[in-house]
Parts: C-alpha cells; sequence; structure tokens
C-alpha cells in the first residue's frame, strides 16, 4: 500500500492512522471489549458506525498493520479480527487518553470507570493487558487464568458502577 503523507513528522503520521472518526474506536472495541467480528463491532458500539464505514476501517486497518483478518473455522460465512503488536501497543496510549478524557471532557462514571482502573493501574496493569492481548491474537503463551484478567477488572469495574447506579439501589441520585 502506497500512501502519500502530508510530513515525516510522527504526530502527523499517527493521526493519518488514527485522525478519522472510527479507527480508535474499532480499535478500542477490540482490545477493551473482546470484539472480533463483524458483526460483534457493528452492532457491539454505543457509537453505532454504519457498515459500508466499518467495512472501510476495517480494511485500512489491515493495510496499516494494524490488524489481521482470517477465517473463522466454527462459521464459513465468518473471519476473525485479530490485533497486531502494533495496536497492542496502543494500550498505554489509550490508557493516556481516556485519562485526559476523565480530566477534561463530560463522561460518565460507568463508561469511565476503566479508564480510571487503567490509569491506577498504571503501566504494570498495561503491559499485563498487552500480554494478555498478544495471548488472544497472537497465541503467545499465558498464565493468567481467564477470570484474573485485566479485562475482567475492567469489566468487573464497570458492572459495580452500572449496579451501584440502577435504580431502585438507594444510591442513584435519580430515583
Amino acid at each position: 500500500m502506497s500512501i502519500d503523507h502530508r510530513s515525516g513528522c510522527p504526530i502527523n503520521l499517527s493521526l493519518e492512522v488514527f485522525g478519522d472518526r472510527w479507527s480508535l474506536i474499532i480499535l478500542r472495541d477490540m482490545i477493551f471489549g473482546g470484539k472480533r467480528h463483524f458483526r460483534e463491532l457493528l452492532n457491539g458500539s454505543l457509537e453505532r458506525i454504519a457498515s459500508n464505514i466499518l467495512a472501510d476501517r476495517l480494511k485500512r486497518l489491515m493495510e496499516l498493520g494494524m490488524l489481521t483478518r482470517a477465517d473463522d473455522p466454527t462459521h464459513k460465512q465468518k473471519a476473525i479480527y485479530s490485533l497486531t503488536e502494533m495496536a497492542i501497543t496502543l494500550v498505554p496510549i489509550l490508557a493516556h487518553l481516556g485519562a485526559w478524557g476523565r480530566v477534561w471532557l463530560p463522561v460518565s462514571e460507568e463508561l469511565s470507570i476503566r479508564a480510571e482502573l487503567l490509569e491506577k493501574g498504571g503501566p504494570p496493569m498495561w503491559e499485563k493487558f498487552m500480554d494478555e492481548l498478544r495471548h488472544e491474537h497472537l497465541g503467545t503463551p499465558s498464565d493468567t487464568p481467564p477470570d484474573a484478567t485485566v479485562r475482567a477488572t475492567l469489566q468487573a469495574g464497570y458492572e459495580a458502577v452500572v449496579a451501584r447506579k440502577a435504580p431502585g439501589t438507594g444510591c442513584d441520585p435519580r430515583a
């Protein structure tokens, strides 16, 4: 793939990869949500990406070396998308981006708890998470039990906030 670049500046080049509205959302859903099939990515995001845009961004992310695509052995019409090492190493950047958003933007508690936990966990948690993603997407060995993963910890944090804020628990200020 040949792309004309505006300059050799690393920030410019990074924005050429992630400067559109959807690429980081797709990678977020794959990294934090474990989504690996087209339909999961299409239907599992709050932001509601259109199917033609999703197909285009998946193709572009593959061309850029961020994703790979393989036939799903369980279903001949499905494909499984996998993160490459290049995409996995975005975890610290996404952690910093989430931390910045928590400070400066009107985030919701339930959707920002993962960012808070990643911020508090810092580089040791990010490294553990990247190792888990390498196991899941690249097939590297892992000693982590499935219920002790970083993703499971982040999901448990989300579920705790949702349960606490649920109407009828006495904790929801709107109740």
